[in-house]
């Protein structure tokens, strides 16, 4: 989990409120959940939020893929 938030941490569009949850510019974008020893995140990639299981490594780079594909895709 804190690779993926290093990860997060770096992209300039991204700022992090709290620990794990962060916004893009004044609306919020992504947050964690732990369920069952699961780790999903909300994630505002389109309109508003779908949940994703993050918890291998395999899911960690498709959704940093996902994200890094939606920051790059729209203007600020």
């Amino acid at each position: 989990m804190e690779d993926l938030l290093s990860e997060l941490r770096t992209l300039p569009q991204l700022r992090e409120r709290k620990r794990g949850s962060f916004s893009r510019g004044a609306r919020a974008f992504l947050h964690f959940h732990e369920e069952s020893g699961a780790i999903y995140v909300d994630v505002r990639l389109h309109s508003s939020f779908e949940r994703m299981n993050v918890t291998s490594g395999p899911e960690q780079v498709e959704f940093l893929a996902q994200v890094r594909k939606m920051l790059n895709s729209q203007c600020p």
